[in-house]
């Protein structure tokens, strides 16, 4: 009987708590953070700009750096596409994000994986670590980062 009890419960509680373990724009927001990063590796920044909320708010990944808007993050693209050649993206994980005071999802993506490419004026080839956070307003990126060791990889190719 006292199992019984906890069992229906246990029920109750779940069923008035809701779905706390996914959200509904987490598999849209996923295809847009996957898009997005897809089309860096062809360097076509026009149609990633497209993706891109005007409110954007993003900590780029170089030290002591403050965040930027859409228009210093299209640039910011610009530049690695001009750096590099062969940018691909291997995900170890796409993840949903959580709101930080309810800790329930949100719909916004993580990613962590590795980078790799060839730095155009050198010809070394790179691996990078990185993570990634993406929040969505409207279909579109509207906040995150880039978090990996930026200067350590421009310093990679001062050999």
């Amino acid at each position: 009987m006292k199992t019984t009890i906890y069992l229906l419960l246990s029920i109750l509680t779940i069923a008035c708590t809701g779905n706390t373990t996914s959200n509904p724009d987490f598999e849209k927001n996923l295809a847009t953070a996957q898009k997005f990063i897809a089309l860096h590796g062809i360097e076509d920044w026009q149609s990633q700009a497209a993706l891109i909320h005007d409110d954007l708010d993003w900590q780029p990944p170089v030290y002591g750096a403050s965040t930027y808007g859409k228009t210093e993050h299209i640039e910011a693209m610009k530049m690695y596409q001009a750096l590099f050649d062969n940018i691909q993206y291997e995900a170890q994980s796409w993840l949903p994000g959580v709101n930080e005071e309810t800790l329930l999802p949100d719909g916004s993506v993580r990613t962590y994986g590795t980078w790799t490419g060839i730095h155009t004026e050198t010809g070394i080839s790179f691996e990078l670590t990185a993570y990634h956070a993406m929040e969505f307003k409207d279909g579109k990126i509207v906040r995150g980062g880039d978090y990996f060791d930026f200067n350590g990889l421009m310093n990679s190719f001062n050999q």
